[in-house]
């Protein structure tokens, strides 16, 4: 079992069939993720995802500056 690095949910795949590159998609929130190392395990998001959180944080970082 995998976790979404996203919003944490579970994600049904055995660890051991991963290889680096490997793409999945979480059935929780619908993240495209990407393996970027298999030992560790680390998933990473691509795509929409991370620019949604890029634009989230600059978006929070302008708000406080108005302040």
């Amino acid at each position: 079992m995998v976790t979404c690095p996203l919003c944490d949910g579970a994600i049904d795949v055995e660890e051991d069939d991963l290889d680096e590159g490997d793409e999945l998609v979480c059935d929780e929130c619908g993240a495209e993720l990407r393996v970027a190392g298999v030992d560790p395990l680390e998933l990473e998001a691509t795509g929409d995802e991370e620019e949604e959180e890029e634009q989230d944080f600059d978006e929070e970082g302008e708000d406080e500056r108005w302040r």
